[in-house]
């Protein structure tokens, strides 16, 4: 079988299409240092994008606080603090993930912050706020 030269064109500019696909999607993730505090010290948390959405994903290795309110918290660059989803959720599940609201510009640290006691039981920080 023979291969014409706009078909051979045509498998190298799928292969390029897909490693620059690949490298585009690596660009995208980013992990955070670990958790540092008194409930949560343990895991991280990576930042991805899907579509045009920001999501957060903690680590396998992230233990959820023995608390009665733990939630995902971020902070912005400027300092600006977001409650977001409650981390435990019915039964024994967690959200490990999350979207990032649109209102949030870019998340420069995540905290697990508890709504019962108001108190920050840890948190983990980007080398850049991510966007």
């Amino acid at each position: 079988m023979r291969i014409t030269k706009s078909q051979a064109m045509a498998c190298l500019a799928l292969a390029s299409l897909l490693a620059f696909g690949t490298t585009s999607l690596a660009n995208h993730m980013h992990t955070s240092s670990r958790f540092e505090g008194p409930k949560a010290n343990t895991g991280t948390v990576s930042h991805s994008k899907q579509g045009h959405m920001n999501v957060l994903t903690l680590s396998d290795d992230f233990v959820v606080p023995d608390t009665p309110a733990p939630h995902w918290q971020v902070v912005d660059s400027k300092g600006n603090t977001f409650l977001l989803n409650r981390l435990k959720i019915k039964g024994d599940k967690i959200n490990q993930s999350i979207t990032v609201p649109p209102y949030v510009k870019d998340v420069a640290k995540v905290q697990i912050w508890c709504a019962f006691a108001e108190t920050l039981l840890g948190e983990a920080k980007f080398a850049d706020p991510v966007k």
